[in-house]
């Protein structure tokens, strides 16, 4: 790798800029069960403690390199996987509600994919409905699940305002977050006061101003 090159991941990195739409996944991401990603997580986290030169013999940090293993693979990450995708059913809007449905401050938590830190916030999620409705938990389920993975936070508002879009079958969707980053809270710049607010309309949140304006006297940002 040339210098400029080291210069350039760098930037990206310390800038926290995007580079894909989609998370960056190999297509042999999943051949491989949870049970071998956590052995081979455990031993190469045991080789990153150690070379921090931590004593592994210790009570407190001999189960440390499993634990993390774990809790990436089940937890903090388990959104990578296509298999913990929610199960979305969709009901037939009967009662005929033609206004806004809007879910606000689901609490959500992800890690940037620059520093795999913690990003922490709140989601807030509207649409209207074209014939069917989502059941309400469904919809932080969306959000959990695209949160649990290595993220940049404009990545992660646009995947969960398309998959909305998708299994709703309507195009009026908007998502707003607003999120700190403990990539520029705890390094780098060191802001601990500022927050980072991302947002996705379509249909008519990106046509009509009226409804945007509502959504967000809703969600009194």
């Amino acid at each position: 790798m040339g210098i400029s090159d080291s210069h350039q991941i760098d930037e990206i990195g310390d800038e926290h800029i995007g580079t894909s739409h989609d998370t960056p996944l190999r297509e042999d991401a999943f051949e491989m069960d949870d049970d071998l990603k956590m052995e081979i997580i455990e031993k190469h986290f045991k080789e990153i403690m150690h070379v921090l030169g931590l004593d592994l013999s210790d009570d407190s940090l001999k189960g440390t390199p499993r634990r993390v293993a774990k809790m990436y693979i089940k937890e903090i990450f388990s959104g990578l996987n296509p298999k913990n995708k929610p199960d979305i059913k969709l009901f037939e809007n009967k009662y005929k509600y033609k206004e806004m449905l809007v879910e606000k401050d689901i609490t959500f938590y992800s890690n940037c994919e620059h520093h795999f830190v913690p990003i922490y916030g709140k989601a807030h999620v509207a649409y209207i409905s074209n014939g069917n409705v989502i059941g309400l938990s469904k919809i932080n389920r969306i959000v959990q699940y695209f949160a649990k993975r290595p993220q940049v936070q404009e990545r992660l508002t646009m995947q969960i305002g398309n998959e909305l879009r998708e299994v709703l079958g309507s195009d009026d969707v908007a998502v707003v977050i607003d999120a700190h980053h403990m990539c520029v809270s705890t390094r780098g710049v060191q802001d601990v006061n500022s927050s980072t607010v991302t947002s996705y309309y379509s249909g008519k949140f990106e046509t009509d101003e009226n409804s945007r304006n509502e959504f967000m006297k809703y969600i009194s940002l």
